[in-house]
């Protein structure tokens, strides 16, 4: 066996995925929103979609994540290269209308349903996640002008951005403002032509500087002149790196350069830059929107792009599970334990089945979980009553940083898991798992930390509305329940037991925070990973539950994927919804041991 046959492209699961968006997020219901009706999609389009994004990442940027890796982006004269083959591959997603396909018609998109891109998104980032990042965040970009910016604005920048011809980025962070962005010292002083001049310096620029497009859009957060200190004072701006003529076509090199790009552990194929803003005179930037608000509307480009990364984990999740399977059918090492005449393949053997269980459960609950959070925003604007609106839009809110957080930690497991199974030959690197482990990696930093995610989780989501939004999920949760009640299948009553007891775990946290946040913030916020770790797993438990209720249902029109369904399911509950009492308990006990000791004794 040669090194470059050990590596296994992606095979898109269609089936799974068409399960959850039809059984689970009622994509049929989505399809006849009033939004969406006007697109004249219906589920034989869909899923022919679906057929043919399948097709085009497996046969075109699949194939190129190897090569990525092996063969990273380079930079000379402040012009990086990507990988062989990747601006062709570019171009093909590009010509397919693949960038526009969430965003309105009036600028070239396509208006479909979110919850049917989340399955797209999750096809390229499985095939290749650093290709992946360049329309993330381009998709993030779209966003944050969608609302916040001018009509002149989106007319002269939407529409080729929506197309693909143009790329977006997101400038934030600067090598004294991290997560803390009080500290951004970019500067943006006004012009007589209503234009900034922009000066400062971005670092982590997720394709900050490429050849993929002729031109990148940058959104940069800066301070305005004589602007409020800290977040208050910060401003959006659209900086392109060649600035607009009159009549749209690529004028002159704005003042925005590439000094660097960072050597990384992991998305190595994805230029990650250090932009210089304004070293010869200014770099000229339109403000988006109003000043003081630019945290406001980076905030919608943030929220796309964490719900994005959430994907992202399930992705690679998906990935390496895929490779793990097909390597545990081909190896053979020793007798199976019912007795054989010589070694089999290692998927006989009980742990290795316990370990792909585990990367399977996890991926299948996590994107059951996404899919839910993807149909909910479909369904935001759709809704007549404003309290519909602010529910379902409070909701997908609270469910964004568990998306982000808990996928993105899951992957990290099921990529160990991945490397576990193949042994030895997992820790090299012509294998190809060690590349998704070290990509996954830095799927809980960006779009902030998993601790970030977890103090928005805890403070925004769950204390400012005193459990509301949380309490609606658990009484949906006890229906559910209600549901297992009726159903005397061992697989159900398993189910039951384990989510009941895990929903009521997470009732006594939400109790324990509501009660004792006042009294011992940092007690409490000691645990907010491990809340947002409980929510992710009993929420996933919870849409896993759904999904064995429904395949009991459907078992005659496919006994084969069903049975492996529920099978799948009653192992989510057995091994990974057990979890939760004990998390729970480190919550409500292990805040003080979190935090007792002096700063010296570390």
């Amino acid at each position: 066996m040669s090194n470059h046959t050990l590596q296994m492209h992606y095979i898109a699961p269609l089936k799974e995925m068409q399960f959850v968006m039809h059984k689970l997020a009622n994509l049929e219901n989505i399809l006849q929103l009033p939004t969406f009706a006007k697109t004249d999609v219906d589920l034989d389009t869909s899923s022919a979609i679906l057929a043919e994004a399948a097709k085009f990442n497996q046969e075109i940027v699949s194939p190129l994540n190897w090569i990525g890796d092996q063969q990273p982006s380079t930079l000379q004269h402040d012009k990086v290269t990507t990988p062989p083959g990747f601006k062709e591959a570019y171009h093909q997603y590009s010509a397919a209308g693949w960038q526009g396909i969430i965003h309105p018609r009036q600028f070239g998109g396509q208006n479909l349903p979110r919850l049917l891109n989340s399955a797209c998104q999750e096809m390229v980032n499985s095939a290749n996640l650093s290709f992946a990042l360049c329309p993330l965040l381009t998709d993030g970009a779209i966003e944050a002008l969608l609302i916040a910016a001018s009509p002149l604005l989106q007319e002269q920048f939407l529409p080729k951005l929506v197309s693909g011809q143009w790329s977006g980025t997101m400038n934030l962070t600067e090598p004294g403002a991290g997560s803390d962005l009080a500290n951004v010292r970019t500067r943006a002083l006004r012009q007589n032509d209503q234009s900034y001049k922009i000066f400062g310096t971005k670092i982590y620029i997720t394709y900050g500087e490429h050849d993929l497009t002729e031109n990148i859009i940058h959104l940069v957060l800066a301070r305005a002149s004589d602007a409020p200190e800290g977040v208050k004072g910060l401003s959006l701006f659209v900086v392109p790196k060649f600035l607009i003529n009159p009549d749209q076509t690529i004028g002159e090199r704005n003042d925005v350069y590439c000094l660097s790009i960072e050597h990384k552990l992991g998305i190595k194929a994805s230029p990650t830059a250090v932009l210089q803003f304004g070293d010869h005179g200014g770099a000229t930037g339109y403000l988006v929107g109003n000043e003081n608000r630019g945290l406001e509307y980076m905030f919608i480009m943030m929220n796309a792009a964490r719900f994005a990364v959430g994907v992202q984990g399930i992705a690679i999740a998906q990935r390496s599970y895929q490779q793990a399977v097909s390597f545990a059918k081909e190896r053979h090492q020793s007798k199976d334990l019912g007795g054989s005449d010589g070694p089999v393949s290692i998927i006989h053997h009980p742990d290795i089945k316990r370990l792909l269980m585990t990367m399977r459960a996890y991926t299948e609950g996590a994107r059951s979980l996404a899919y839910f959070g993807a149909s909910i925003k479909d369904q935001v604007s759709e809704n007549t009553s404003l309290k519909n609106v602010s529910e379902y839009q409070s909701l997908y809110e609270y469910l964004v940083p568990i998306i982000k957080g808990f996928s993105t930690e899951m992957s990290l497991e099921v990529t160990s898991l991945g490397i576990q199974v193949h042994g030895g030959m997992g820790f090299i690197e012509d294998t190809g798992v060690a590349q998704y482990y070290r990509d996954a990696r830095i799927l809980t930093i960006y779009e902030g930390t998993t601790a970030i995610q977890a103090n928005d989780l805890l403070g925004r989501k769950t204390i400012r509305d005193s459990g509301a939004i949380t309490q609606v999920i658990i009484q949906q949760i006890i229906m559910t329940e209600i549901d297992l009640e009726k159903n005397s299948s061992t697989a159900a009553q398993s189910m039951l037991s384990n989510l009941r007891l895990a929903r009521k775990s997470y009732e006594g946290v939400l109790n324990f925070i509501l009660k004792e946040h006042q009294q011992q913030l940092k007690n409490v916020f000691a645990g907010s990973v491990p809340y947002l770790q409980l929510a992710g797993i009993t929420l996933a438990g919870w849409q896993m539950a759904r999904a064995l209720i429904i395949a009991q249902k459907n078992m005659p029109d496919d006994p084969d994927f069903y049975t492996a369904k529920i099978t799948t399911a009653r192992f989510f509950a057995e091994h990974l919804l057990t979890k939760v009492p004990a998390i729970a308990k480190s919550i409500l006990e292990g805040g003080m041991s979190a935090n007792n000791l002096h700063i010296e004794q570390f």
